[in-house]
C-alpha cells in the first residue's frame, strides 16, 4: 500500500530536492514544489481528517521534463497575445501540449512514478497556480481515476503535465493575469477509493454567500458524475447548528463508476434505479456527519472551502479535495449581530474597485456628514469596504419606521432593484423595528434644513429660476477662488488641505446647489399626481428630454461640436481613423479641439466618484476614443445636437398636452409645474459636478504628496500614493494628523499589495447591490430562475428600438458603432459620450431617476434598466429590442460573439 512505503522520499533528482513526497511530510508552505492540490491534501492530512494515502512526484520533475520539451517559443507567443485572442490562444496551447507529451521522461523520474503505482489510484494535477485562496483554477488541469499498473500510471503522468496546456488552462491564466511561464505541474498519485456515493461539500452557501450554511450535493458510484455536472444530484442544505433545513433530491440518471481492468465507465439509466428521485442516496446521518467533517475543514483553514467526499463500502467517509471557495463576496468589517449593507459603489454607477485613497477620501465626506446630522464622535464608521468597494450600514435606517417609509422610495427612484431587495428584509424577525417614534429623524431634518435655509431656496428656485443659473455660477466661482497651498508647501502641509476641504468644506456647499432639482423634481410629483389616470406608460418620462442646464449633457454636445469641426479638417480626421488612437504629435486641429475641451472639462473621467482614478487632463485616451466614434456616424439626421434639440421639442409639445389633458383648475397647475420641472431639473447633475471638481483638485495637491515620497525613495511612482490612505501617506511622511494613528509603512511593499489585490477584484464579475454581514446576499436567495429569452428591468426613456446589442464593461477605449444598443453594468457622466450614439441603453443597475437613466431620456435614447444580469446574457452582436416604455428586453438568438472589454 502507498502509505507503507519505506522511505520518506521515494526519489531525488540531480540536484538533491525531492521528486516523490508523501501526505504527511507536505506543509502549505511547499506550494511551489507540490501544487495546490497537493499542498492542501498534505494539510489535511497533517491534521488528522481522513484523506486517502497518496504521494506527490513534484514540480521538479515537470520542470526538468518541460525543460527538454522546447517551451520556449511558445511562451514568447503566448506573452504577446491578448487574453481575448481565443483561437490564437487555443493554437499555441495545441503546440505546447504536444511538445510536452513528446518530451522524453527521464529515468529517475520513470522509476519514482513506478515505484508509486501500488494498486487502483487517481492520479490528479497539481499546479502552482491552483487552489488558491483568490483564484481556484478548478477543472482546468485534468485528473485520471481508477489508474491500474505502471504503465498506466506513467501514462497518466504524461497526460495531467500535458494538461497544463490545455485550451480551457490557457484561457483561464490568460484571463487572470497568470504567466504561463511561471506555473508548474506536480501530481497526485493518491489510493483510490471504492465509493459507493460520493459528492462535492461548500461549507458556505456558493449561491447566496451565507457564511456556515453547508451546501452539499450527491450521488451514487464515483464523485466524477456530480463533479463534472454529468448528474442531477441529491442536494441538501446544512444550517450551522446542523440542521438539514433544505433538501432536493434528483433523479440520479448517471453514475460513474470504476471497471476491473482501470479506468472508468458512465451509466447512464433510463429511469430513476429504486425510486431515486424519492429516496436520499445518503441517510441524514451521514449528511451530517458530511457537514461537522465541513465544519472541521474550514476551521483549521479558517474560511470556507469547496471539499470533495466520498463514502465508501464499509461507511467510511473520505476526503479527496479541499479548496478555498473563490467566488463568495468577502464580509464587510462592521458592528456586531446582523448588519445591512448598501453598495455605494454600484449606486454611484461604479463597478470597478475603488483605490485606497480613493475610499479614504469618501471615508471623510462621511465622517462629515454623519457629523452634520448630529451623529456622536466616536460611532463606528457606517462605511464598509469588502471587495474594495464602498458599502453603507443601512441597518438602523431599516430598524426604524421613517427609514422603512422613506429609504425604499428614494431607491425607487434612484436603483429600484436595490429597493426590491430592501423590502424584502423587512419581514426578517433578526432586522424587526426598534425606532418607532419618528421625531429624532424630524428634528435631524429640520435642524438641517432650517440651518441651510433650504425650504426659502427651493420656494425661491420656483418663483425666479432664472436666478439659480447665477447661483449655480457663484458657487463655481467659490470653488475655483478657495485658496490652495503655495507652490513651494510641503507635502505634510498639502495632506492639511485635503483633509481640512473633505473633512468640512464639501458638504457645505451641497445645500446651496441642491434646493434648485430638489423643487424641479417635487413638481414633477406634483403634476403625476394632478394626472393621475390621465397619462399613458412613458408621457411623464418625455418631458424630461432635452433638459436645459444639465452639465453632463453640455459636455456630451460640447465633445461633439469638437468632433463636427475634426471632421472638417482631414489630417484630424485620418489620424481617427484608424483601428488604433494616434501616436506621437496630433494634428494642429485635434489638439486644438482637445485642449479646448480638456481645459472645461478635464477634471472629469470614468469612474470619476474615485479621486485615485486619472482625470481626463491625466489621460485623454478615452476622449480620443469616444472622438473617433463621433466620426463614425455620417447621418446628420441622427446627430446628437439635432436629437436633442428634437427631444426637446417633443419634451415642450407634451408638457402642452398633458396640461390641456388635466383640464379644470388643474390645467395652470400643471402647466406651471411641467414648465419648473424643465428649468429646474436639469441641475440634478451639479451637485456631483462640484464635489468631482473639489476632487480633481484634492487629486493634483495628493499627486505632489506622491512626487515628494518618490524623492525620499519610498514610493517608486507618483501614482502609488493613491494605493495609500490619508492616514498612510501622512504616517509614510514621518508625521500623524489622523486620531487614531496608523504605524508606520512601509510604502512599497504595501502599494504592490494593494496593486495585486486590485488587479483581483477588477477582474471579479459580480458584485452585490446588497449584502449581510453573514454573507448573504439577499437578491440571491430564492430568486426564480429567468425566463429564456425575457429580460425586463425599469422603464426609464421610452421609446422601442430594435439593434445590435454591444456589451461595453468598461468605456475606456470601448467601440460603438452608430446606432448599436449599449449595454453596461452601470454608468457615470465618464460614459455618457457614448449615449450619443447609441441607438438604445440598456443597464444592470439604476432607476427611473439614476444618472445614465436621466441623460438617456435628454438624448431620447430608448432605455431600460435595473436589468437583472443584462451583460452575461446578452452578447455582443446579437439583436435585441428595448422597450422603454414598457422596461422589456427581448432577445433573439445570440449570436457566436462575447463581451467587449
Amino acid at each position: 500500500m502507498l502509505e507503507s512505503q519505506r522511505d520518506r522520499h521515494a526519489g531525488l533528482d540531480p540536484t538533491g530536492d525531492p521528486l516523490i513526497m508523501k501526505f504527511q511530510d507536505i506543509t502549505a508552505e511547499m506550494l511551489p514544489l507540490v501544487g495546490g492540490k497537493a499542498a492542501n491534501l498534505g494539510v489535511l492530512t497533517r491534521a488528522g481528517l481522513p484523506v486517502p494515502p497518496g504521494v506527490c512526484l513534484t514540480t521538479e520533475a515537470y520542470r526538468r521534463v518541460a525543460g527538454d520539451a522546447g517551451l520556449d517559443d511558445v511562451l514568447a507567443a503566448l506573452a504577446r497575445t491578448a487574453p481575448g485572442a481565443t483561437a490564437a490562444l487555443a493554437e499555441l496551447a495545441g503546440r505546447a501540449r504536444d511538445l510536452v507529451l513528446a518530451a522524453p521522461v527521464p529515468a529517475d523520474i520513470e522509476r519514482a512514478v513506478r515505484r508509486s503505482a501500488e494498486g487502483p489510484v487517481a492520479v490528479r494535477s497539481s499546479a502552482t497556480a491552483e487552489d488558491l485562496p483568490d483564484a481556484s483554477f478548478a477543472g482546468q488541469q485534468d485528473t485520471y481515476l481508477n489508474v491500474i499498473g505502471p504503465d498506466a500510471v506513467l501514462d497518466a503522468v504524461r497526460r495531467c503535465w500535458a494538461s497544463l496546456w490545455t485550451d480551457r488552462a490557457v484561457a483561464y491564466r490568460a484571463a487572470n493575469g497568470v504567466d504561463h511561464g511561471a506555473v508548474h505541474l506536480a501530481v497526485v498519485i493518491q489510493r483510490m477509493v471504492r465509493a459507493e456515493v460520493a459528492g462535492v461539500m461548500f461549507t458556505a452557501n456558493p449561491v447566496t454567500g451565507r457564511r456556515h450554511e453547508i451546501v452539499i450535493d450527491a450521488a451514487p458510484g464515483l464523485g466524477e458524475a456530480v463533479v463534472s455536472g454529468a448528474v442531477n444530484p441529491d442536494q441538501f442544505v446544512v444550517s450551522p447548528s446542523m440542521e438539514i433545513t433544505e433538501r432536493r433530491l434528483g433523479d440520479k440518471l448517471v453514475t460513474v463508476l470504476p471497471i476491473p481492468g482501470g479506468g472508468t465507465e458512465q451509466v447512464r439509466h433510463d429511469e430513476p434505479l429504486a425510486d431515486a428521485a424519492r429516496e436520499a442516496c445518503v441517510t441524514d446521518r451521514q449528511i451530517i456527519a458530511l457537514a461537522r467533517l465541513g465544519a472541521r475543514v474550514e476551521a483549521h483553514y479558517g474560511t470556507p472551502q469547496d471539499t470533495e467526499w466520498a463514502i465508501d463500502r464499509s461507511g467510511t467517509l473520505w476526503l479527496t479535495q479541499a479548496r478555498p471557495i473563490t467566488t463568495l463576496y468577502p464580509l464587510p468589517e462592521g458592528q456586531e449581530g446582523l448588519r445591512v449593507y448598501i453598495c455605494l459603489s454600484l449606486a454611484q454607477g461604479l463597478h470597478r474597485p475603488i483605490t485606497p485613497m480613493g475610499s479614504s477620501a469618501f471615508r471623510a465626506l462621511a465622517s462629515s456628514i454623519t457629523t452634520l446630522f448630529g451623529v456622536p464622535p466616536g460611532r463606528p464608521s457606517p462605511v464598509a469596504e469588502p471587495g474594495m468597494r464602498l458599502f453603507a450600514d443601512m441597518t438602523g435606517i431599516l430598524r426604524s419606521r421613517v427609514g422603512r417609509a422613506v429609504f425604499p422610495r428614494v431607491l425607487d427612484i434612484m436603483e429600484a432593484r436595490s429597493a426590491v431587495v430592501i423590502r424584502g428584509l423587512f419581514d426578517d424577525p433578526r432586522l424587526s423595528v426598534n425606532r418607532r417614534s419618528p421625531l429624532p429623524a424630524v428634528r435631524r431634518v429640520l435642524r438641517i434644513a432650517t440651518r441651510y435655509r433650504i425650504p426659502v431656496r427651493v420656494v425661491q428656485a420656483l418663483v425666479r429660476p432664472e436666478t439659480w443659473h447665477r447661483r449655480i455660477d457663484q458657487v463655481g466661482d467659490q470653488l475655483r477662488a478657495r485658496p490652495a497651498p503655495p507652490s513651494d508647501a510641503t507635502a505634510a502641509q498639502r495632506l492639511d488641505h485635503v483633509e481640512r476641504v473633505l473633512g468640512s468644506q464639501i458638504f457645505p456647499m451641497l445645500p446651496h446647489v441642491i434646493p434648485g432639482p430638489v423643487a424641479g423634481f417635487l413638481m414633477l410629483g406634483l403634476a403625476a399626481r394632478l394626472l393621475r389616470g390621465r397619462t399613458r406608460p412613458g408621457e411623464l418620462q418625455t418631458v424630461l428630454r432635452g433638459l436645459p442646464n444639465n452639465v453632463t449633457t453640455e459636455m456630451d454636445l460640447a465633445l461633439w461640436a469638437a468632433a463636427t469641426r475634426i471632421r472638417a479638417d482631414e489630417a484630424s480626421a485620418r489620424a481617427l481613423s484608424g483601428t488604433a488612437l494616434p501616436e506621437g504629435p496630433l494634428p494642429p486641429v485635434l489638439q486644438r479641439e482637445l485642449t479646448g475641451f480638456l481645459a472645461r472639462y478635464g477634471h472629469r473621467a470614468v469612474a470619476e466618484i474615485d479621486l485615485g482614478m486619472p482625470r481626463w487632463s491625466d489621460d485623454p485616451s478615452h476622449v480620443l476614443g469616444v472622438l473617433a466614434n463621433y466620426l463614425r456616424l455620417d447621418d446628420p439626421a441622427l446627430a446628437p445636437d439635432t436629437q436633442f434639440a428634437k427631444g426637446a421639442r417633443e419634451a415642450e409639445a407634451m408638457a402642452d398636452e398633458l396640461a390641456r389633458r388635466a383640464g379644470g383648475w388643474r390645467r395652470p397647475i400643471v402647466r406651471f409645474a411641467l414648465r419648473r420641472t424643465r428649468e429646474l431639473a436639469g441641475y440634478r447633475e451639479m451637485p456631483k459636478y462640484f464635489v468631482i471638481l473639489t476632487l480633481a483638485e484634492m487629486r493634483g495637491q495628493l499627486s505632489a504628496v506622491g512626487d515628494e515620497l518618490v524623492a525620499r525613495g519610498l514610493l517608486e511612482a507618483t501614482d502609488d500614493v493613491f494605493m495609500l490612505s490619508l492616514a498612510e501617506a501622512r504616517a509614510a511622511l514621518g508625521g500623524s494628523g489622523d486620531p487614531a494613528p496608523v504605524a508606520p509603512v512601509a510604502p512599497v511593499a504595501l502599494v504592490e499589495r494593494r496593486r495585486a489585490a486590485y488587479g483581483r477584484e477588477l477582474r471579479r464579475g459580480h458584485v452585490p447591490r446588497v449584502l449581510l454581514s453573514d454573507g448573504t446576499e439577499p437578491e440571491a436567495v430564492g430568486a426564480a430562475p429567468p425566463t429564456e429569452g425575457a429580460l425586463t428591468g425599469t422603464p426609464a426613456s421610452p421609446g422601442t428600438v430594435t439593434g445590435t446589442a454591444r456589451v461595453v464593461l468598461d468605456p475606456v477605449g470601448a467601440h460603438l458603432e452608430p446606432g448599436e444598443i449599449l449595454v453596461a453594468p452601470s454608468t457615470d457622466p465618464g460614459w455618457t459620450p457614448l449615449f450619443l450614439t447609441a441607438g438604445g441603453l440598456v443597464m444592470e443597475m439604476g432607476g427611473a431617476n439614476s444618472h445614465g437613466a436621466v441623460v438617456a431620456r435628454e438624448y431620447g435614447i430608448p432605455s431600460v434598466v435595473g436589468v437583472a444580469h443584462a451583460t452575461s446574457r446578452i452578447t455582443t452582436g446579437q439583436t435585441i429590442t428595448v422597450d422603454g416604455t414598457t422596461g422589456a428586453v427581448t432577445l433573439d438568438e445570440p449570436s457566436q460573439d462575447h463581451r467587449s472589454p
